[in-house]
């Protein structure tokens, strides 16, 4: 079965009542999901509120999926809404407190070891973790999930021309990182070629 009709069932059957669907279906997308919230936030301790809180979301939106499209661009554009979500709340609250309480470094579930492997080298993740939200957002859809430019447009509700060009500044922004000296974006650029 194909993996978007096997998508397809388990909403349906969920949808029916099969909390079992459910199940699978988080079983079947939560390291995907994980991964991304990982790699977005900076605030390793909240992961886990967030991945929660991004299932209850697709809970309540399954109704809503068009079964006519593929399941995991969807799923992402709950994700990537979840985030912003979490980091508009989380800008409130640090303005209205004005200190940021320390945060302890969550461990579980470290991977960055494999985002290294994708992404080309630990430097350069560095530099991707200094981009600005807007611009690692694109760069971890298109480089680390290889989604097309077409499918990040529609994740993020955006214009595809917006997407390009988030894209073109994230990597001029690497591309100023290696004149230093410090990695080669070239195996970056050629995971995906635009």
């Amino acid at each position: 079965m194909a993996q978007d009709d096997q998508m397809t069932m388990l909403v349906a059957e969920t949808l029916a009542g099969s909390r079992e669907a459910y199940k699978e279906l988080y079983d079947y997308t939560i390291h995907t999901v994980y991964k991304s919230v990982h790699f977005l936030l900076e605030e390793k301790a909240d992961v886990d509120d967030v991945v929660q809180e991004i299932y209850i979301q697709v809970y309540k939106s399954l109704e809503t999926f068009d079964t006519n499209r593929s399941f995991q661009p969807w799923l992402m554009g709950i994700v990537m809404r979840q985030i912003r979500a979490y980091r508009r709340k989380r800008w409130m609250r640090m303005r209205i407190t004005s200190k940021a309480e320390s945060l302890e470094h969550h461990a579980a579930f470290d991977f960055s070891e494999e985002i290294v492997d994708k992404v080309a080298n630990h430097i350069l993740l560095q530099a991707v973790q200094q981009l600005s939200f807007k611009l690692k957002q694109v760069i971890v859809l298109h480089y680390l999930h290889e989604y097309s430019q077409e499918e990040i447009a529609n994740i993020l509700d955006i214009p595809l021309g917006t997407v390009k060009s988030r894209i073109h500044a994230a990597l001029q922004k690497l591309r100023s990182k290696e004149r230093q000296g410090h990695f080669l974006i070239g195996k970056v650029e050629k995971i995906h070629e635009a």
